[in-house]
C-alpha cells in the first residue's frame, strides 16, 4: 500500500488498483461542523414549538415555509457531518472496469465505467478564485471534485475534496494504470 497523503492511499495488486480517499478534516473544523449542526437543530426545536403555539394564519404559513428551509439545510448539514466523520471515496480499477463508490459506513452506490469508454482522464480545470469554487470546496460541504473524465459523452467528476497536490499525483497514477489496462486489452 502506498500513501499519497494521510487521507489518500493506493494499493496495486496483479491486475488491480484500489484507491481510498478519506473525507477527514481537522478536529477543529469537525467540532465547528458538529457545533453548527447542534445549533441548527436547537433552532429547529424552537421553530416547531412556535409552530405548535401559533394560531392559523399568515404567521403559521411563514413558519411552515421556514421549517421547510430548516429541514433542507438540516439534512444537508447532517449528511456532510457524517460524510466528513466516516465517509470514503473508493475507486477500483479491475480488468476492464473502473468502479467508483462514495461509501458512508460501508454503504453507498457504486458506479462502473468500462475503461474502453473512458476518455480525457485528468485534472478538472477550475477557476479557484470564483465564488462557486470557494463555496463548493469549503469544509462544511462534502467537497468539490478535482479529477474527471468523459464517459460515453458524459462528463464524470471524481476525487471529492482532494488538494491540488493529491489530485495531480492521483491523476498521474490512474492515467498510467488506465493506459496499462488498455494496452493489455488490445
Amino acid at each position: 500500500m502506498e500513501f499519497i497523503s494521510d487521507r489518500v492511499s493506493t494499493e496495486h495488486t496483479d491486475s488491480k488498483l484500489s484507491v481510498v480517499i478519506g473525507a477527514r478534516i481537522s478536529s477543529l473544523k469537525m467540532a465547528l461542523l458538529w457545533g453548527w449542526l447542534l445549533a441548527w437543530s436547537l433552532c429547529g426545536v424552537y421553530f416547531f414549538t412556535e409552530l405548535s403555539r401559533t394560531p392559523p394564519g399568515d404567521l403559521k404559513a411563514a413558519l411552515i415555509v421556514l421549517l421547510a428551509f430548516w429541514a433542507y439545510f438540516a439534512f444537508r448539514t447532517a449528511r456532510t457531518a457524517y460524510w466528513r466523520a466516516k465517509g470514503f471515496e473508493l475507486w477500483k480499477l479491475d480488468n476492464d472496469e473502473l468502479t467508483v463508490k462514495n461509501s458512508l459506513y460501508g454503504y453507498g452506490k457504486a458506479s462502473s465505467y468500462f475503461v474502453a469508454n473512458i476518455q480525457r482522464f485528468g485534472m478538472l480545470n477550475m477557476e479557484e478564485t470564483s465564488w462557486k469554487w470557494q463555496m463548493s470546496d469549503s469544509f462544511w460541504t462534502r467537497g468539490a471534485e478535482r479529477i474527471g473524465f468523459e464517459y460515453n459523452g458524459k462528463k464524470i467528476a471524481i476525487g471529492r475534496g482532494l488538494t491540488d497536490l493529491e489530485a495531480e499525483k492521483l491523476a498521474r497514477v490512474m492515467a498510467q494504470e488506465l493506459r496499462k489496462v488498455r494496452k493489455a486489452g488490445a
